[in-house]
């Protein structure tokens, strides 16, 4: 593999096509910190990360003064040493969100770059157990949208082959969660799934009596019911209810999975590249959750994450939430409600180059080249 020789950083602000609501916030803006590494024979690896509206300057800080120069005139193909080294020249910020959406950048910018340079789709390169995955939806499925507009969403979804949807909870009460969670599941029938969504909006004890109140609903899972640092509230809510509890999207750390997982604190994994610090080490979280026979449904990110969950055996769905579309040149193609895995070299995402230099947020696009520059 040819030495860095440049390193690129882009920001794109992505507004949501729809309304995003959930039980603790509203999903205005998708700050998108990009990075395109080019090597010594000219070959391209772009990776990119996200944030939720906020930080997303400080990531791109982050990245031009002490990430992106570190990486001149290193072996790109040296992934897993280069991830470390970046850790750890950054390790007074970890464990944490602007350092991990960072390092995530960089890291899936040099898996593109390797997969390219190999002539192999990501998702076979990292794995290869299947070329496609379940979909299920969660656009149809904010806390603001009515049961009606629900019920329509999930009838749609379900005639187009999708396995489930999710629908946000949290409303002041339990009984208007369970109102609105029972609408839909009366109008799919019970072999359509119905995941739920807290977002880190309960206290144990109410997590344990909502749970409790939805459980003849046979819900696939109830995901973030509590705040993500609350392992040992996770452990009393897993002990006292037979839905399953999904975690992970807020987690930015291999070992934080570890614990949830040796405590029994959870039985699905929802680990988000964008948030553990790229594929390097969603690779390890995924394998890790083989090992305890723990399914992966990953959070967001559905164009990247496809090739992921493609990659691993117990990779289960893939979340459908488009994203990418004013921004590349085709969708992520989905067969009957499954999510097909790119056959072209590397990530597989056709990114548009003029619609992303449009969208960029000038101030903070910068260069970094083996002269300094």
């Amino acid at each position: 593999m040819a030495r860095i020789e440049k390193v690129e950083l882009r920001m794109v602000d992505l507004v949501p096509k729809v309304k995003r609501t959930d039980a603790i916030q509203s999903f205005i803006s998708q700050e998108t910190p990009i990075v395109v590494v080019t090597d010594a024979d000219g070959a391209t690896g772009l990776g990119y990360s996200y944030t939720i509206g906020t930080g997303g300057s400080s990531v791109m800080r982050l990245l031009a003064d002490h990430l992106a120069p570190r990486l001149i005139g290193r072996d790109a193909d040296r992934i897993e040493a280069i991830w470390h080294e970046l850790e750890f020249a950054t390790h007074a910020t970890t464990i944490g969100a602007i350092t991990a959406i960072a390092l995530a950048a960089v890291d899936t910018a040099l898996w593109d770059l390797r997969a390219k340079k190999q002539g192999l789709p990501l998702w076979k390169l990292a794995g290869g157990a299947r070329d496609r995955a379940p979909l299920y939806t969660t656009e149809g499925g904010w806390l603001h949208i009515e049961a009606e507009a629900l019920v329509e969403d999930a009838l749609d979804a379900r005639a187009k082959g999708f396995t489930g949807s999710k629908v946000k909870i949290g409303k002041p009460s339990g009984a208007e969660d369970f109102r609105r969670l029972e609408a839909v599941r009366k109008a799919v029938g019970d072999d359509y799934e119905i995941m739920t969504d807290c977002n880190q909006g309960f206290t144990v004890d109410e997590a344990i009596r909502r749970a409790a109140r939805l459980r003849p609903l046979d819900l696939a899972w109830i995901e973030e019911p509590l705040p993500a640092d609350d392992i040992d509230g996770h452990v009393r809510l897993s002990r006292s209810t037979s839905t399953p509890v999904a975690i992970g999207e807020s987690l930015y750390s291999i070992r934080h999975f570890r614990e949830y997982m040796q405590k029994g604190a959870c039985s699905i994994v929802q680990v988000d590249v964008g948030r553990i610090g790229g594929i390097t080490p969603w690779l390890k979280v995924a394998h890790m959750a083989e090992a305890f026979d723990i399914p992966v449904c990953p959070h967001f990110l559905m164009e990247l994450h496809v090739s992921l969950v493609c990659a691993v055996p117990n990779g289960k769905y893939v979340e459908y939430i488009p994203q990418l579309d004013d921004i590349t040149g085709s969708r992520m193609k989905v067969e009957d409600g499954y999510a097909v895995a790119p056959s072209e070299p590397g990530l597989g995402i056709d990114w548009d180059f003029d619609a992303l230099k449009a969208r960029s947020i000038a101030d903070v696009t910068t260069e970094i080249t083996a002269r300094g520059g």
